[in-house]
């Protein structure tokens, strides 16, 4: 069984207050808090963090998501139950997760442009930026969610 190497909030407490400081920046915007959800979880997925995965699917059960939806997400790009908006944020989410193959598309910004405001755009990408480095956490420190 794979066991955590370390605590980063116990270790470095005042950088990890600055990253939920940023968090909480995030939450607060005016993308709903289903869609955040949604965001965290994929991202996580494509991180391959199961202790974000586990805390966000967790979460987003509890906001009223559909576990349809939330199994989904790893193949988001071939289920029917997403929106035109919810796919924009996806693909955006994708490409902001693999920045590194290759950066976000102008197709892809271009869509997520469609419905979304700059403003929101810039929540979009707080979002995922957080998760990202939460993600960068969890994996490094091979974080584990408690079992059910």
């Amino acid at each position: 069984m794979t066991k955590t190497r370390f605590l980063l909030p116990k270790e470095n407490k005042d950088a990890y207050q600055k990253i939920a400081e940023l968090d909480q920046i995030g939450k607060s915007g005016s993308i709903s808090e289903q869609l955040q959800e949604l965001i965290k979880i994929y991202a996580s997925q494509l991180n391959g963090c199961v202790f974000c995965i586990d805390m966000h699917s967790k979460d987003a059960l509890a906001k009223g998501e559909k576990m349809q939806r939330i199994i989904g997400l790893t193949a988001w790009e071939e289920a029917a139950f997403y929106t035109v908006q919810e796919r924009a944020v996806l693909a955006f989410t994708k490409e902001v997760t693999l920045i590194h193959q290759g950066g976000v598309s102008d197709q892809t910004y271009q869509e997520l442009q469609k419905y979304y405001s700059e403003k929101e755009i810039g929540e979009l990408l707080v979002l995922i930026g957080t998760i990202n480095f939460y993600n960068r956490i969890g994996v490094t420190t091979l974080l584990q969610p408690k079992v059910d």
